[in-house]
């Protein structure tokens, strides 16, 4: 999402942007976990600053990334193959001409996997943003104009795209590392349950439940792919609430469309990355 996600921030602003797999916890013994990391620009980290330069420069990948985080903090030997933009095709396949298919990076001696994905599939998060922050601008965020334009066409290409895309990713996954602990993560919510912030996020207040609701969907299908597959879900709903693009720098995690830090819009600052690690890590029982 992120390569096409920085188009839109100029247009924003000169207008206003199955396997069973072991459920314990891992050994306390770091030497003997090998970590593989997976996923999209949620993953990576894209436009936190400083970039890893071991990765593809397309994959605009930070080493303050949420898996960075847990490598560093538990001592795991690791690999990082996140990559901006990723869909689950990309674990099977190849995303750029330089970068591998993700699961070419995971062994039959993998016993720790994470991710975050599902989010690219069909367009759906930069479709939102771009859709929605269009039609709030047509209307000076009053309404629900994307709502009543697109209606349920999101979440139905989230439930009948998009979560049996996760499934059979998941699905591989475990076939690569029948072993391994994997563990999906939800995304952190990037808008507030209702009000919005029209200056910063451009979408008219009556549609900001309506992206809610959208991200509710998503993060609904993450969790019953990882239910279907034996992958343990990271649910952020509950941790990332209050922390939305909307709030101020040093509250929020994720940045806004306009008047952010980051490069790349409507991702995950280092705080985000650092608070999604710990959920990660809580979960999972690690650290």
């Amino acid at each position: 999402m992120f390569r096409r996600v920085i188009t839109v921030v100029a247009g924003l602003a000169s207008a206003a942007a199955v396997a069973v797999v072991p459920t314990g916890g891992l050994s306390a013994d770091a030497a003997t976990v090998w970590y593989v990391a997976l996923g999209d620009s949620y993953s990576a980290a894209s436009g936190v600053f400083p970039p890893d330069l071991t990765a593809p420069l397309e994959c605009a990948r930070s080493t303050r990334n949420y898996p960075h985080v847990i490598a560093a903090r538990t001592g795991y030997a690791f690999t990082d193959v996140t990559c901006g933009a990723a869909q689950t095709k990309d674990f099977a396949g190849k995303q750029y001409l330089n970068t591998p298919p993700q699961l070419d990076a995971v062994g039959t001696d993998t016993n720790l996997i994470t991710m975050t994905i599902g989010g690219n599939d069909s367009g759906v998060f930069i479709n939102v943003i771009t859709k929605c922050g269009a039609a709030g601008l047509s209307t000076l965020g009053k309404g629900n104009p994307c709502q009543t334009r697109y209606g349920s066409s999101f979440v139905e290409t989230i439930r009948n795209v998009t979560y049996p895309s996760l499934v059979n990713a998941l699905a591989a996954v475990h076939a690569k590392a029948p072993h391994a602990r994997v563990a999906i993560m939800g995304y952190p919510w990037i808008m507030p349950a209702t009000g919005g912030c029209y200056t910063k996020m451009p979408v008219a207040t009556g549609d900001v439940p309506y992206i809610r609701n959208i991200q509710w969907n998503l993060n609904d299908a993450i969790r019953r792919a990882a239910a279907a597959t034996g992958t343990t879900y990271v649910n952020l709903n509950v941790v990332s609430d209050g922390h939305d693009a909307c709030k101020p720098y040093g509250v929020r995690w994720v940045e806004p469309a306009l008047f952010g830090t980051n490069p790349v819009i409507v991702h995950p600052n280092a705080l985000g990355e650092s608070k999604m690690a710990a959920q990660m890590m809580a979960v999972l029982g690690i650290g």
